[in-house]
């Protein structure tokens, strides 16, 4: 068992210098920086890492790709691309930019990563990703990590996996983040491989025995704060997708439960309305509401009322004009739900 400080957090050593106890996962099209924001609200340990940006996007695309809000940080950055050159120039980017963490997704299976080279097809290329990582670490003094799977297609020994990572390991790199679930890159999808094969979760757990030296976290299929504290008897973090974005509550109880924190739980009434004055600074400069309020749909989630709140800003907040009063009616929608 990993013995944790006194805050109750896992203990920060030199090669863990930011907290990962609980870290949120990159997730494309869902982490974006009002998300990002919103999570914060709930929690000021979380570790926030954004939707995975290619290093096409930031070095050629029209968009502001490392935008962020300073209020975000702890914030971590996953870039996708193999091109060690152009990994380094988005390193040294996003950490002028003050990004507390690179990331390197060597994980996602969809064709269209592979096409570019990059995401769980690296596996096969420890060499190259080792020559990634070394690039990026030449050009920056913040943690560039790692984020794998456990295998793929029938390349899924242990042997494999530990092959990988002593390749990684030799350039420096001491994080890595483990989707306990091989990918499988032909003949399934994305969405596919969410669920397909089976997890693996005790091989994570003998990476960590056999690596002790190393940062490993574990994500994939993880909903409850109970499993979470199961798996950090054993591990150095633990990484939630899906369920903190679709039950974002979630976040509400880490401080206290996961790092020992003692500070109040916030409720979701409470959060809602440490959120509002960011919803009309959006707003106010042009953004619609539904950019934020998609977000936080699942805000409610299991409370009495939860459907009509869903339903009244899935109709509403996409219209033209739509403001926080939007907001303020879903909320007393729901509550007349509840006074029935």
């Amino acid at each position: 068992m990993i013995v944790p400080n006194k805050s109750g957090c896992k203990p920060v050593t030199p090669t863990n210098t930011l907290n990962r106890t609980f870290s949120i996962a990159p997730m494309l099209d869902w982490t974006d920086r009002h998300y990002r924001y919103f999570a914060r609200l709930m929690s000021s340990e979380v570790l926030l890492y954004t939707e995975m940006v290619t290093t096409g996007a930031i070095i050629h695309g029209r968009g502001d790709y490392l935008a962020y809000n300073e209020e975000e940080h702890p914030i971590a950055l996953q870039l996708g691309g193999s091109n060690a050159t152009d990994l380094a120039t988005c390193a040294k980017l996003a950490a002028e930019r003050g990004y507390d963490e690179i990331n390197l997704n060597v994980g996602c299976p969809s064709d269209r990563v592979q096409s570019g080279r990059f995401g769980a097809c690296l596996m096969a290329e420890p060499t190259l990703v080792a020559e990634c990582i070394d690039a990026m670490k030449q050009v920056v003094d913040i943690p560039v990590t790692v984020k794998t799977r456990i295998g793929i297609d029938e390349q899924d020994s242990y042997e494999f996996l530990t092959q990988f990572i002593d390749t990684v390991k030799a350039v420096g790199c001491n994080d890595f983040i483990i989707h306990a679930r091989k990918a499988w890159l032909q003949g399934l999808s994305p969405k596919e491989n969410r669920e397909i094969p089976e997890l693996d979760y005790e091989r994570v757990y003998q990476l960590k025995r056999d690596y002790a030296d190393l940062s490993i976290s574990l994500n994939g299929g993880v909903k409850t704060l109970a499993e979470c504290k199961s798996h950090l008897e054993q591990l150095d973090g633990v990484m939630v997708g899906r369920e903190a974005y679709q039950n974002p509550y979630i976040l509400a109880e880490v401080d206290q439960q996961l790092c020992g924190l003692d500070k109040p739980v916030l409720s979701r009434d409470a959060v809602l309305e440490k959120l509002l004055p960011y919803i009309e600074k959006h707003l106010q400069a042009g953004g619609r509401l539904n950019h934020i309020t998609r977000h936080i749909i699942g805000l409610f989630q299991g409370e009495v009322g939860s459907r009509v709140w869903r339903r009244y800003l899935s109709e509403n907040a996409h219209k033209s004009g739509a403001g926080i009063e939007v907001i303020t009616q879903a909320r007393k929608e729901m509550e007349a739900v509840v006074s029935l």
